[in-house]
């Protein structure tokens, strides 16, 4: 091509160059090129398409002008005249940079200590024009990468693989780039208009390492709120898939000067598939990479996928092992008995579980099959309308993350196996491929008898903690009483182990009356007798299996999980909760918080004092003014004018309020974890980014454009 080049521009004197010195030394004007062989996207940068080649020369016009028979011709250089610049420019650097160097060194000897051993501040040394344009230009390059982040827009644009062979196409970085080019930005004008169009302005290397500046000095700003405020609790969400690899969402709740408890999302974690591992991974990225010492560390929670629990549950052991104060409890935003349910260790729950988040999706995505399922639950409830309403309202929630789950599922299931069976046999047009076929295999799911005796028996097991779980997530008073009501629950699930042949003898009924309805065979499931190899005990009923494989250790497991999740330190706690005055005044003001602040003894900032300022606490509620009002939460106790005049009170509703189990009173606090999943569902996979994430979802958090630039001209000279 290069030969035609030379050829087309009847250019003699430069047949006998090779295509690397055309390249390196000879340029072509644009216009001696067709507009079609030319891909514009920027008034500054123009690149060719690979076949191109020029065609339009006036060969004559130079005659007829008189001004460029005298025009200067540019010198071509030899290679040796190329190698002297070069080594002049290599001799001028070196002598610039010793010239620093002894600046630099006289500045340290003229450097005089003062009184008290302190340093004088240093002068700061004047940017020279070429470096304070190159902060200038990094500094529009980090503004760009701000605002994607807080836009949600990734970093590649059109897959490469779908373009037509020799077209150029910007990625979102460098279209964003060229826009700010052609807005006038001088400084990127000046970087970039010689150079080739196709060529990238940042290399992806280069990307990265300033995301993940951006991502470390956002994070700063949230970590430097939470080491001032000293105490903390941490809290992961469901591992999560980024592009391609599982992470670990980590949030951290702490109070700030405002008083107010605020729950921020602080960074992903890549997820490890041996728990020992993962905690000492989970360790390290708290305290050494982001600086947090555990030691202040008060409450640690964890929301779990299925199949993920006991992974989770190692981590909290090891870390209670060094911190004992790390108290391990539940998490306000997860109902009870669906966190019991993802930990329950039964692959059938685990697949019963994932079918219902996959039924609940398929309905959300359809407007039209929610008024289908509404019709057939209609049809069905024509004798119990207030029933059938309140299902159809159900239906149109997240349904799937209540404390009675399974109870709704009983009750809809017959609803949602006839309108996914009409829409899998429906024909016409009315719906889409993928909703027939998916409607079809989740009618399937839902009629295997497998998951009909799981649904029933974790109905069951799980209603004697509905009314303990639903206080746990409810005002102040709820959660101090539900404390005192786990002994109850706790003996009313051992009085069913004791008799689970009893019990589970009513549950399998139940399941197979329901079967009955949708008419499914009641047998024992098709994978246990292929491993039998018809070798199994005639005696194995289906019943019996059940019983064995399914009620014992899930009673069980429940038992043993709800006394490691409510330990002696979790309840000692949350008995502190009679601090709070509405608590107080339902107690008639004859508490003894002192018993059970002993945990908190080390945190309180006059512990010798506590016992006589807890009764002023008392006798200032027991004796306030009828037109007061108790304070209702540890929110509103943290926001009285005269709470500096009950140091070790605040201190103890600091950290009582620092505990995952505890709600965030105030929703704007706990915006973090909202905006997290708005992240996950408006983002797809390939697309999702642990770096923009951070930026997306603290997007009003304040960034120092310039720690940034300086923070990369440090890291990367």
């Amino acid at each position: 091509r290069c030969q035609r080049w030379v050829e087309n521009c009847r250019r003699a004197d430069l047949e006998d160059k090779t295509p690397d010195q055309l390249n390196k030394h000879y340029r072509l004007c644009a216009k001696h090129f067709e507009t079609s062989m030319i891909c514009r996207s920027s008034p500054y940068r123009t690149v060719l398409r690979d076949n191109a080649v020029p065609t339009i020369f006036d060969l004559t016009s130079h005659l007829n002008n008189p001004h460029s028979r005298h025009r200067k011709r540019i010198k071509e250089l030899s290679e040796d005249e190329i190698r002297t610049l070069k080594q002049q420019k290599i001799d001028d650097a070196f002598e610039r940079k010793q010239a620093t160097q002894e600046s630099n060194e006289n500045n340290e000897q003229n450097t005089v200590s003062e009184e008290g051993g302190e340093e004088q501040e240093e002068k700061a040394v004047p940017l020279t024009l070429e470096e304070r344009e190159n902060k200038d230009y990094l500094k529009s390059l980090f503004e760009i990468l701000i605002l994607m982040g807080k836009q949600n827009i990734p970093l590649d644009g059109h897959n490469v693989d779908e373009l037509p062979e020799g077209i150029f196409t910007s990625d979102n970085f460098q279209a964003l780039l060229e826009y700010r080019i052609n807005g006038g930005d001088e400084v990127l004008r000046k970087r970039f208009e010689m150079t080739a169009v196709n060529l990238e302005y940042c290399s992806k290397t280069q990307q990265k390492q300033m995301l993940e500046i951006c991502e470390n000095c956002v994070r700063e700003e949230t970590l430097r709120e939470v080491r001032d405020s000293h105490f903390f609790s941490i809290v992961t969400d469901e591992v999560v898939d980024i592009a391609g690899e599982e992470h670990l969402p980590v949030l951290v709740r702490f109070v700030d000067d405002s008083h107010n408890l605020r729950e921020e999302f602080i960074g992903f974690l890549p997820y490890e598939a041996d728990p020992e591992i993962l905690a000492v991974k989970f360790h390290a990225t708290i305290t050494e990479k982001w600086g947090l010492n555990m030691e202040y560390c008060r409450g640690q929670a964890y929301i779990v996928s299925s199949g993920f629990a006991s992974k989770m549950k190692v981590v909290a052991t090891r870390l209670l092992e060094k911190y004992p104060q790390a108290v391990y409890t539940l998490c306000s935003s997860c109902a009870l008995n669906v966190w019991l349910a993802k930990s329950v260790p039964v692959v059938g729950v685990s697949i019963a579980l994932g079918t219902i988040e996959e039924v609940c999706c398929l309905f959300n995505q359809s407007p039209q099959l929610l008024v289908e399922l509404d019709s057939t639950i209609s049809a069905l409830f024509q004798d119990n309308d207030e029933k059938g309403n309140e299902l159809k309202k159900i239906c149109r929630s997240q349904w799937t993350g209540r404390h009675d789950t399974f109870e709704v599922l009983v009750d809809l299931l017959q609803a949602l196996v006839l309108c996914l069976d009409a829409v899998s046999s429906d024909f016409s047009v009315r719906w889409n491929n993928f909703i027939v076929s998916r409607a079809f295999v989740l009618s399937s799911a839902l009629t295997d008898f497998d998951f009909i005796v799981t649904i029933v028996i974790m109905k069951n097991v799980l209603s004697f903690t509905r009314a303990f779980g639903k206080n746990l997530q409810g005002q102040t008073s709820d959660v101090f009483f539900a404390a005192g009501s786990l002994t109850a629950v706790l003996h009313s699930l051992n009085e069913v182990m004791e008799n689970i042949e009893v019990y589970h003898e009513f549950w399998f009924e139940e399941a197979t009356n329901l079967a009955t309805k949708l008419d499914v065979q009641i047998k024992l499931p098709g994978k246990f007798r292929r491993a039998q190899q018809g070798n199994f005990d005639p005696d194995m009923t289906s019943e019996n299996y059940y019983k064995e494989i399914l009620s014992v250790p899930t009673v069980e497991h429940i038992i043993q999980e709800l006394k490691d999740i409510f330990s002696e330190q979790h309840l000692k706690a949350l008995k502190c909760l009679s601090l709070v005055p509405s608590v107080m005044g339902q107690l008639k003001f004859n508490t003894s918080e002192e018993h059970h602040a002993d945990m908190f003894k080390n945190d309180l900032p006059n512990p010798d004092t506590l016992s006589a300022e807890l009764h002023c606490w008392r006798i200032k509620w027991k004796h306030r003014g009828k037109d007061i009002e108790l304070p209702a939460t540890i929110y509103e106790a943290l926001h009285l004018p005269d709470i500096k005049f009950f140091p070790n009170v605040y201190a103890l509703l600091k950290v009582l309020c620092l505990l995952p189990v505890m709600k965030v009173e105030n929703e704007k606090y706990g915006i973090g974890r909202k905006r997290l999943k708005a992240y996950l569902k408006n983002t797809l996979t390939g697309q999702r980014s642990s770096n923009l994430a951070l930026l997306n979802i603290n997007l009003d958090i304040k960034h120092d454009l310039d720690l940034m630039v300086d923070t990369y001209i440090k890291l990367y000279p």
